[in-house]
């Protein structure tokens, strides 16, 4: 397990206008902030709890009536709520100080490259925090492939991105993938061990030579029609491609994926969707745990 991270603040910012309370007897929130904030009237208190401005243990809350446990942290922000975020191409699931955490669709850059400098990931959170201060910053960890759906991460610091690069086999606990794959897999579990290498033209691919990078990946068939499978991966190293890469070397690729050997492409994108992220938080050390659903168009594809 990582170690935690010290909370150090590496900007020059304002303080921000925000109480901090440890809980001492457990009780349900609505109760417990009305006593907090006797100063203000119930409307006043209710406004701030439907506009994202309590926090408790890291998360926003806006329901009145979650319990609050002996040693929770509630946090009051004095100034406007959270900053509403709404955008197409993803959603932010998860946030604190430290970490934003997002589902992507297909078709959206995690970063710029040399043709795609503002439709990313890391574009529009950086718009999305600065609009809080503009000395905010958005920190990449990790990647997903333009045509790859599903969860990742950024870091909000650069102390953040620094701690979990240096320990992300220790700090990442898991990462699962679903896959809709050609044809059915011979064995219905299995793990893959590979040495991949890249070439000139930037394709990843599978050398017996010794050379290049460890890859393991395991993985489980869900269902299949015989033409399709859809698969549960769980990746064990984190390379370039690496899914798409194996999958094609047992005589498998992913559907859509014609970069890697598919010969169909039945739903217009790469089936490709990173389900699960479960990681150890930096500051807290508690071990966090993000899922999404398997998308509708994954499932009906194999039945």
């Amino acid at each position: 397990m990582a170690k935690r991270m010290n909370n150090r603040n590496t900007n020059n910012s304002k303080p921000s206008r925000e109480r901090k309370v440890s809980v001492k007897d457990e009780g349900l929130l609505l109760p417990f902030l009305y006593k907090l904030l006797n100063g203000q009237s119930k409307s006043s208190v209710k406004s701030m709890l439907a506009h994202g401005q309590i926090v408790v243990n890291g998360k926003k809350h806006t329901q009145f009536d979650d319990l609050l446990h002996v040693g929770d942290e509630v946090s009051v922000n004095y100034g406007k709520g959270t900053e509403e975020f709404s955008n197409s191409l993803m959603n932010i699931v998860w946030e604190d100080d430290y970490l934003i955490v997002i589902n992507k669709k297909e078709g959206l850059l995690s970063v710029s490259n040399s043709h795609v400098q503002e439709r990313t990931a890391y574009h529009i959170l950086s718009d999305y925090v600065k609009k809080k201060d503009p000395r905010n910053k958005i920190f990449i960890l990790h990647r997903l492939d333009r045509d790859t759906s599903g969860l990742m991460m950024f870091a909000k610091n650069v102390n953040v991105q620094h701690h979990l690069r240096s320990t992300w086999n220790d700090s990442i606990t898991q990462r699962t993938y679903v896959a809709v794959v050609e044809g059915k897999p011979d064995k219905e579990s299995d793990l893959l061990v590979s040495n991949l290498m890249e070439n000139k033209q930037m394709q990843v691919y599978v050398t017996s030579s010794g050379d290049g990078k460890e890859a393991i990946t395991r993985y489980h068939v869900i269902n299949s029609n015989g033409r399709y499978s859809l698969l549960e991966l769980d990746l064990e190293t984190g390379r370039k491609n690496q899914i798409r890469v194996q999958m094609q070397s047992i005589g498998h690729p992913i559907a859509g994926d014609y970069k890697y050997g598919a010969e169909t492409n039945p739903t217009g994108r790469l089936m490709l969707h990173a389900k699960r992220l479960f990681f150890i938080h930096p500051v807290t050390g508690e071990e966090m745990r993000f899922e999404t659903r398997i998308p509708n168009m994954f499932s009906s594809l194999v039945r």
